[in-house]
C-alpha cells in the first residue's frame, strides 16, 4: 500500500497550483455533484453530530462547502502540498496531513465522511481497508458520501488518470464493498457527464446503523 501512495503524493504534489485553478469552481456547474453534497449535509445536519471529516480534500474547497452548509468540517488529505495550499485558502478552517487506512480521528466521533473522488486511485485489493477505516470513525447513525468514476462493465477498470492511474467501477460491487463493512446505501445517483472516457459520475450515500 505504501509504494502506490507515495506515488500518488508526489503526483500531487506536483500539481497543485493547476489542480487547484482547475477544480476549485467546478461544482458550479456540476448540479448533480453539488446537490449531493447538499443532501448529505442536510441529512448529518439531523444527527446533530456536526462533526466531519473531508477525506482527500485537496485544495480544501469542498472542505470549506461543508463549513458553509452549517457542519464543523475539517480537511484530510495524503498530499502535504494540497493541505498546505488548504491552509492558505481557508485560513479559518482545519486541515492535516493523513492516510486514508490511518485516519487521526477517535472511533465514532463523526457525523459525516466526504470522499469525493478521493478512493479512485486505490487498487481494488486494498480498497475495503479504506472503507472499513471510514466506518471506524462514523459514529452510529453517521452517514459516508462517496464519489467516483462509475462504469457499466462487471470490473473495476484502471485508467490512465491526468495526475496518477486511477480506477473506476462498476456501482453495484462498489455497493457491495459498502455493504460487506456493514453500511447500508440507501441513495445513489449516477450521471453520464458526456466525458472523453465515457464514465459515470457516481455518488453513494450510505449510514452506519
Amino acid at each position: 500500500m505504501l509504494e502506490h501512495q507515495d506515488e500518488t503524493r508526489a503526483a500531487y504534489d506536483g500539481v497543485v497550483e493547476l489542480y487547484a485553478s482547475m477544480f476549485t469552481s467546478q461544482l458550479e456547474t456540476q448540479p448533480f455533484a453539488r446537490n449531493m453534497i447538499g443532501a448529505f449535509a442536510e441529512l448529518v445536519r439531523a444527527t446533530e453530530n456536526l462533526r466531519v471529516a473531508d477525506v482527500g480534500c485537496g485544495p480544501g474547497h469542498l472542505t470549506a462547502m461543508l463549513h458553509d452548509l452549517g457542519l464543523d468540517a475539517f480537511g484530510l488529505d495524503l498530499s502535504p502540498a494540497m493541505v498546505d495550499h488548504a491552509r492558505r485558502a481557508h485560513p479559518a478552517l482545519r486541515f492535516d496531513e493523513a492516510r486514508m487506512e490511518a485516519l487521526p480521528v477517535e472511533d465514532g466521533a463523526l457525523g459525516g465522511v466526504l470522499a469525493h473522488y478521493s478512493m479512485i486511485h486505490t487498487p481494488p485489493g486494498e480498497l475495503p481497508a479504506l472503507l472499513a477505516e471510514q466506518v471506524r470513525v462514523l459514529a452510529p447513525g453517521g452517514l459516508l458520501l462517496v464519489s467516483f468514476f462509475g462504469t457499466e462493465g462487471p470490473d473495476p477498470v484502471r485508467f490512465d488518470h491526468k495526475v496518477t492511474p486511477a480506477y473506476s467501477w462498476p456501482v453495484d460491487r462498489f455497493a457491495e464493498l459498502l455493504a460487506g463493512t456493514g453500511l447500508v446505501t440507501f441513495a445513489r445517483l449516477l450521471h453520464d457527464p458526456a466525458s472523453e472516457r465515457g464514465f459515470l459520475d457516481t455518488h453513494l450515500l450510505a449510514r452506519r446503523p
